[in-house]
């Protein structure tokens, strides 16, 4: 049965498994900071005394208030972005959920039987998931902290039958998603990329190199180029976040090494030692890459790309970024260092439904 399972229902299931059996990280490295507590409830009382003179809560207040007002604002932009980015995901889950608990339901009618009855019948038959494949299925899977197989099979026998189900329902009926995703247009045009200009799916990341989300995503594109290869386009922006000191010549030194056709290897090498970010750093990892040093070193030392660097971040904050990495997916937002199982999601939708409209830029 699981051999004949359908790819899209193979990748249904493995999403479910991904569910129910891991819980995703997001991590981000943010451009606003935590709001602080709130200060001793007496405005008068004495903070800080610089020789006769005093400070209290309340001239201390008058300072600091715009600032969280200013946090505030940032944060509450901060969820409402995180908000809209879920929601589609919510809509097309449960969007599913009702396609299928109405499949169900017309096939339990049709053999005037209840859903509880037919569901026992399709569970139990001939055409039932045997515990061979379920193992098969767990150990291609699991991974680090997946609980035992014994312990889950109960559950996990439920969730493949259910989609063997599904899969030979919708093979009878077939069902569209007529939902379209929420795609932003980043315009990419003329950065760095890896991937054929033609690929059917394009991930325009916004990156800093000093930060260790970033570093920390380097691995999960590294994995995502191996396993789909033509099929995915990697386009590089940048987003040096004002509190990394070294993150601004970062991405000077980096454009400059793209000047040579070296990004790429400079990029790489960025990410391989953020300890060596300093300009005196950056200079001698050209070296290293055999850049021309009097070309890079001029270019490094006018600062050549900053107002480009500028015009990223522009964009960037334009389509909702505020922190890094910020991934899009053919247009469909992404943000922070996600598991590799989340981007596949989205790349393997894409895939699947070319006929979505797609942003134009970035290719």
């Amino acid at each position: 049965m699981l051999l004949k399972m359908n790819q899209p229902g193979r990748n249904r299931l493995e999403s479910a498994w991904r569910i129910v059996f891991a819980t995703a990280a997001i991590v981000v490295c943010a451009s606003v900071a935590t709001v602080p507590r709130a200060w001793a409830d007496d405005p008068n009382a004495t903070v800080a005394t610089v020789g006769d003179h005093k400070i209290t809560n309340k001239d201390l207040d008058a300072k600091v208030q715009p600032q969280i007002l200013q946090m505030r604002a940032a944060l509450e932009k901060r969820v409402d972005q995180l908000i809209a980015d879920k929601s589609f995901d919510l809509r097309r889950q449960t969007l599913e959920s009702m396609t299928d608990d109405y499949l169900v339901q017309q096939a339990a009618d049709k053999e005037k039987l209840t859903v509880p009855e037919y569901l026992k019948k399709q569970f139990s038959g001939k055409d039932a998931v045997t515990d061979a494949e379920a193992k098969a299925f767990y150990d291609k899977n699991k991974g680090a902290g997946t609980a035992p197989y014994d312990k889950i099979k109960p559950e996990l026998l439920q969730m493949m039958n259910r989609q063997a189900l599904m899969d030979r329902l919708r093979k009878d009926e077939p069902v569209k998603i007529l939902l379209e995703p929420k795609r932003v247009v980043v315009d990419s045009g003329g950065h760095p990329a890896l991937g054929a200009k033609d690929a059917p799916v394009t991930i325009v990341e916004f990156t800093d190199f000093q930060c260790p989300y970033c570093k920390a995503s380097e691995a999960t594109l590294k994995q995502l180029r191996d396993k789909y290869g033509d099929k995915i386009r990697l386009v590089h922006m940048d987003f040096p976040l004002p509190f990394h000191a070294h993150a601004m010549d970062a991405a000077n030194a980096a454009r400059c090494a793209n000047d040579q056709g070296k990004f790429w290897q400079f990029h790489d090498s960025l990410f391989a030692n953020q300890s060596k970010l300093a300009p005196a750093d950056l200079k001698a990892t050209a070296k290293t890459l055999g850049l021309n040093t009097t070309q890079f070193d001029t270019c490094f030392d006018k600062a050549k790309y900053t107002a480009q660097i500028k015009a990223d971040q522009a964009v960037g904050q334009q389509v909702g970024v505020d922190g890094t990495p910020a991934f899009f997916i053919d247009g469909r937002p992404l943000t922070g260092a996600q598991p590799m199982p989340k981007f596949e999601e989205l790349i393997q939708d894409e895939l699947q439904n070319p006929g979505n409209t797609k942003q134009a830029s970035a290719k």
